[in-house]
């Protein structure tokens, strides 16, 4: 758990100072593939908590689903249709999802004390 919170850290403290910029035109692919990146950090987090967590399944899942995430908004900008709400359902969905049971896994293991 304490990697994951100092890469964590390590990775918002490089965004904030590194001078990486992107077009505009990239934001929608940058958002979803984020929101994927995210979705997995906090399934790998979950999946920490309930003794479960395998490095591979996470580094797959992280890259997996913002490549995905990216396909799906680009193919969807070319189509002319917002295929990328699937995306953002999808990862929202599940982000919330982990969010819930994250914080039961915290409040039980507060109320046990």
């Amino acid at each position: 758990m304490v990697i994951i919170l100092i890469g964590l850290l390590i990775g918002v403290l490089l965004g904030m100072y590194l001078p990486i910029t992107y077009p505009t035109s990239y934001s929608l692919y940058m958002s979803v593939a984020i929101l994927a990146a995210l979705d997995s950090v906090f399934g790998a987090i979950r999946a920490h908590m309930e003794k479960k967590f395998n490095t591979a399944i996470f580094v797959s899942g992280f890259f997996g689903n913002a490549v995905l995430a990216g396909i799906l908004a680009y193919i969807g900008d070319r189509l002319g249709v917002p295929l990328y709400y699937a995306a953002i359902f999808a990862f929202g969905d599940r982000l919330f999802q982990n969010f819930a049971i994250i914080r039961r896994h915290l409040l039980e293991g507060f109320m046990k004390k």
